[in-house]
């Protein structure tokens, strides 16, 4: 998804926001649950955002008649280089309905979910409505 992928290298994180579907479902690598809605969803990936060095996007693939995508990307936490993938799901107003993240190796994957685990009680005050447990 060419908006999604833009936005994120700019860094325009309002305009990630603006692509998120209110009921979106994010499925995070590192917990089991995943969260649903906008403010959650932004908020975890401005997290994100802060958490990742050297981030870019790899290869993009589309199919699904145009409304699934995955975007490969690479990233640095601390010293823990990790590729992963972003799987996105359009609903019929072309808006994210559907958010996935995959990461690799477990190494990265642990490095990253320790630095946002340091950051949730910051992401949860953040919102106005309690998230639900990890």
């Amino acid at each position: 998804m060419r908006a999604f992928r833009e936005a994120v290298e700019a860094g325009d994180l309002g305009a990630v926001e603006a692509l998120l579907a209110e009921d979106v479902v994010f499925s995070s690598p590192a917990v089991f649950k995943p969260y649903t809605g906008r403010p959650v969803t932004a908020a975890i990936l401005r997290a994100v955002s802060e958490v990742f060095e050297d981030f870019r996007y790899a290869r993009e693939l589309t199919g699904g008649e145009g409304r699934d995508h995955a975007l490969v990307f690479t990233a640095r936490v601390g010293e823990k280089q990790l590729t992963g993938c972003d799987f996105i799901h359009l609903d019929e107003d072309g808006l994210i309905d559907e958010l996935t993240v995959m990461v690799r190796p477990l190494s990265g994957l642990q490095a990253l979910a320790a630095a946002m685990g340091a950051r949730f009680e910051a992401i949860t005050q953040s919102l106005d409505a309690p998230v639900a447990d990890r």
